[in-house]
């Protein structure tokens, strides 16, 4: 059987060692024939996205078929490692035998060096080069690991660096600016709604100065290893180096790829800084913050036990809770932070932060759980901003809404999680889509002129289908609605991951069909202001050099945008949160990395904590107070607070206090209670730091007074009844 393997490897230069002819594999020995040496016309852009049926190598005019008929179990048994791996699995070095058949195993490796940076946009565009590229839109600086394409082939942001299809020795090169040390490669293939473009086997070479190069080679046969690469366009495949190479500079040279495809691929590097003793480089610029917090990633145990920690450390200001349990039973632990846990304090707003929506955008979760570290230690400290925070509001972070999701996610690893493994929850519910649509009973109420004489405009009922015993409705999605109406939250951010942007409500068009449409809430202004404040105090948003994340760069205007204006999300937490209760949300897309490594973290909180409590104070923007009865002094509860010219009103809390978010202005608010008559006043919003307080005292209504005398068991004076005697005479 060697015999024959050894004269097919024997053959296969003189009939080319084009990139898309079989090359050499990690055991030295000929690849299974997988594509075909020929010209073939690759499949047109707007055809439907079927795999094509050949492949272009550019490099032969022959076709070269080789077939393994005879000792066909034998082959399959030796080849068992040459398989591409199953999906996320890591494809270590091959077994090589040697020709006496003795095995020459190759020694453990774990892939310790954490990313280089290319998903992360720590690389920067300048450090790609490319021998060739079928399309700006191609170039080598789109060939980061999950990075994505637009709807449209062709434009400047396609989901991959794909080579000409005339490019005989297609390569795709990154700089590290600095010697480093590589262990691995991470890729993929072409992300696209309309072509399977990917790479199935790829050489690697290095070099220090881009002109000489050396590969990496198989330990025992000394020739150049060829690693195992894609199967699909979306799922990542790691492979180790059989040595881990110290150089500047590191090649991928695609070898074979997809029939009637192009050789497209996107990568992350696996690469350890080592020491410049000379200095002969620029040194590189430290990762990272300086706060004394745990900065790495937290499964659901290792969660628990650090909100359990932050707990024992502030008992005073901290209290855990859950909210309800996801599908496989994992609790949704709360962390309050507050002077007083536990209780509503009367005049002082509740704020909430969640994340985990989507299990694989673990940045959210992270963040949470390093801002409850540290305001537990801040506050210890005295810090007196972080001290005026706690006193005066009542914080709740939601790290993980479904846990479900990120244990999938984190099993997979952060490099090799790929784009969408852990979004759902474990009954494939996409948990954004899953609230109640409110926009459209209310639009339709809209057109018909009933609101808000007829249909109110704020906290809207659910509709009935959703509250049906088989209605789609995921735990963890009616664990959060419970919450929300349990608690009279002002203020809320929900945390996401995979752009770096804030999007704010509307998040569904309001033209029926339409994939995007700018469509604003009645409170634009504020919804505009909250999302300008995240956006303006996040380090990465605000940098002048970083480049788009994947499709749109969304910098040209301020790093906001509106939901809906973005695209289309039906029952989104945003909207349901803002027609259900009085709560403002926005969502804030974190990083361009949905997970990124544990070593970006610091950087990670550097980027986002003063955009994290700077968005807390938002919530003492507007006006507050508290409406009470005027004879007996109690709060008024679910009192109607309304601003004119703002078709949106809020209501008070169960003591009577209510707070309204409003950008700098002069009002005319009116507040109304069943029973009571409406009374009607001026408030100024300042840029002074408020909010400013407009209280309101509201008198019953004779009829009001009336039912509570007869439900107190009083008799009716006779002129009283008299009076309703004559009243009802006239209505007969």
């Amino acid at each position: 059987m060697w015999g024959l393997l050894l004269a097919l490897a024997a053959f296969a230069p003189a009939v080319g060692q084009g990139l898309g002819a079989p090359g050499t594999s990690v055991l030295g020995l000929e690849l299974p024939a997988t594509t075909e040496a020929r010209i073939s016309t690759p499949a047109p852009r707007s055809s439907p996205a079927l795999p094509p049926a050949g492949k272009d190598n550019g490099t032969s005019k022959h076709h070269v078929r080789i077939r393994i008929i005879k000792k066909k179990k034998v082959i399959m048994k030796k080849r068992k490692k040459l398989t591409p791996p199953s999906p996320l699995v890591t494809a270590r070095p091959t077994v090589t035998t040697s020709p006496a058949g003795a095995l020459d195993l190759p020694k453990e490796q774990e892939p310790g060096c954490p990313p280089l940076g290319l998903e992360s946009l720590r690389v920067s565009d300048y450090q790609f080069e490319a021998s060739s590229s079928q399309s700006f839109g191609l170039g080598p600086h789109r060939g980061r690991l999950n990075i994505q394409s637009g709807l449209e082939d062709g434009d400047l942001y396609d989901g991959a660096w794909c080579a000409e299809q005339q490019d005989a020795e297609p390569w795709l090169q990154v700089d590290a600016r600095h010697p480093t040390r590589f262990s691995g490669i991470i890729t993929q293939g072409r992300n696209s709604v309309w072509r399977y473009d990917w790479v199935t086997s790829y050489k690697v070479q290095f070099s220090n100065d881009s002109r000489n190069w050396w590969g990496s080679r198989n330990r025992s046969s000394g020739m150049d290893a060829i690693f195992p690469a894609n199967s699909d366009p979306e799922t990542p495949v790691l492979n180790l180096l059989p040595e881990p190479q110290v150089a500047r500079f590191i090649r991928l040279l695609p070898q074979t790829w997809l029939q009637g495809g192009a050789s497209c691929l996107r990568a992350e590097i696996l690469a350890c800084p080592v020491s410049d003793p000379n200095g002969l480089f620029p040194e590189a610029s430290a990762l990272g913050s300086s706060d004394p917090l745990d900065f790495q990633h937290h499964n659901y145990k290792a969660m628990r036990k650090l909100m359990k920690q932050v707990n024992e450390q502030c008992p005073n200001i901290t209290r855990i809770y859950s909210i309800g349990k996801s599908h496989q039973g994992l609790k949704l632990y709360v962390m309050e932070m507050s002077d007083q846990p536990g209780e509503h304090e009367l005049g002082e707003p509740e704020v909430r932060y969640v994340a985990g929506m989507h299990g694989n955008e673990a940045l959210g979760r992270e963040l949470l759980l390093l801002l409850m570290q540290f305001l537990c230690h801040e506050f210890l400290r005295g810090d007196p901003r972080v001290t005026r925070l706690l006193t005066e509001t009542r914080i709740h972070l939601l790290p993980s809404m479904n846990p479900d999701g990120y244990e999938t996610a984190f099993r997979r690893g952060s490099e090799l999680v790929g784009w969408a493994e852990g979004r759902w929850n474990h009954q494939g519910i996409d948990l954004n889509h899953n609230f109640a649509d409110l926009n459209t009973p209310l639009w339709e109420a809209e057109d018909d002129g009933l609101v808000p004489d007829t249909v109110p405009n704020h906290h809207l009922p659910l509709p009935t289908y959703y509250t049906l015993p088989n209605a789609t409705v995921a735990p963890e999605t009616r664990a959060v609605i419970e919450w929300m109406e349990r608690i009279p939250f002002v203020l809320s951010a929900n945390l996401h991951g995979g752009e770096l942007v804030v999007s704010y409500p509307f998040d569904m068009t309001r033209t029926p069909w339409a994939a995007r449409e700018l469509t604003p809430t009645a409170d634009d202004a504020v919804f505009r202001w909250l999302s300008t404040v995240y956006a303006g105090t996040n380090r990465a948003m605000q940098d002048p050099d970083r480049r788009p994340c994947h499709s749109q760069d969304f910098s040209l205007h301020g790093n906001v945008i509106n939901g809906a204006d973005w695209h289309t999300v039906p029952g989104s937490m945003n909207d349901f949160s803002y027609l259900h209760t009085n709560c403002f949300e926005i969502t804030v897309e974190l990083s361009c990395d949905k997970f990124p490594h544990e070593n970006e973290l610091r950087q990670e909180w550097e980027n986002n904590k003063d955009a994290l409590l700077t968005y807390l104070e938002q919530v003492r923007m507007g006006i507050a107070g508290i409406v009470r009865d005027k004879d007996t002094e109690l709060g008024i509860a679910d009192a109607v607070i309304a601003v004119d010219g703002i078709n949106h009103d809020v209501t008070t809390a169960w003591g009577g206090d209510y707070w309204r978010l409003l950008t700098p202005g002069d009002y005319v608010v009116t507040a109304s209670a069943e029973g009571y008559h409406t009374v009607t006043r001026s408030c100024r919003v300042t840029f002074e730091e408020g909010p400013v307080p407009c209280n309101f005292h509201l008198t019953k209504t004779p009829k009001q007074r009336l039912r509570e005398l007869l439900a107190a068991g009083a008799k009716v004076p006779p002129d009283l009844r008299r009076r309703l005697e004559r009243l009802r005479g006239q209505k007969d």
